[in-house]
């Protein structure tokens, strides 16, 4: 017997219709991402096929990394390569896909008057960091945490969660991974982030050879933005451990 569907509820009918929507546009334009099968979207409710599995643990990260490297390199060559980081792009339907610049200025500014960047000085290194990360090849952005892909029985790897999407730069996404398994189960060795990039890159490489060229300084400077922009979250949802701010960007010392 199958197991029963899942079904998510949302406070207001824009962000169901919003979780649609971009489920629709990565089913589209991420092929290589597994989603469950969407069975009904009501004005305030998702229902989804339920997937048993686990979330994603340390040693899953170079198989996630593959995949998402494929998924990033797929969207790029499907939709993507005619997108520009700090402007939104659109959905087929004329809604907007929001650009990678200007939400992350607005959330940078928050964790500053929220007291999680100790004084201008801080935020204003924190806003030229991401400046600094603005360029090359458009990815998308869909909160790649842990709880957000399921290891099923089989060993297969199914992403869920499509609430939050955007534009992102390559190797973003995969950052934000790195970050979330560190606040969930401590550091991670660089071994393992220099692995998990390593196959990262391949895959997307195999899309376009344009793609596939994120550094480790890259890589890096994405683990710093994410440190502030997640520092809230320390303490929940799983996050045991802290990131270490850090409030310089390449090229600066």
């Amino acid at each position: 017997m199958s197991p029963a569907p899942f079904t998510k509820h949302y406070a207001e009918p824009e962000r169901a219709s919003g979780a649609v929507r971009h489920y629709r546009w990565l089913t589209a334009h991420a092929k290589p991402l597994r989603q469950p099968a969407l069975h009904t979207a009501g004005p305030q409710s998702l229902t989804f096929e339920r997937i048993e599995g686990r979330s994603v643990r340390p040693e899953d990260l170079p198989r996630v990394a593959e995949l998402l490297g494929h998924a990033h390199g797929a969207a790029w060559a499907s939709d993507l390569h005619s997108a520009s980081l700090d402007t939104p792009h659109h959905f087929q339907d004329g809604t907007q896909f929001d650009d990678y610049l200007g939400p992350r200025k607005v959330a940078i500014r928050r964790r500053h008057e929220q007291g999680y960047l100790p004084n201008k000085t801080a935020l204003h290194a924190m806003l030229g960091l991401l400046e600094a990360t603005t360029e090359g090849p458009c990815a998308f952005y869909k909160d790649s945490n842990p709880r957000n892909f399921i290891i099923t029985s089989t060993q297969d790897i199914v992403a869920v969660d499509t609430d939050d999407l955007s534009l992102a730069p390559m190797g973003y996404d995969l950052a934000k991974l790195v970050a979330t398994l560190h606040l969930t189960y401590g550091p991670l060795t660089d071994q393992a982030v220099t692995t998990a990039l390593l196959a990262y890159n391949a895959a997307a490489r195999r899309h376009d050879a344009r793609l596939g060229v994120t550094d480790r300084g890259q890589l890096d400077s994405f683990l710093g933005l994410h440190a502030v922009l997640t520092a809230p979250y320390v303490g929940r949802n799983g996050y045991r451990y802290s990131l270490p701010l850090r409030f310089s960007h390449r090229g600066a010392s």
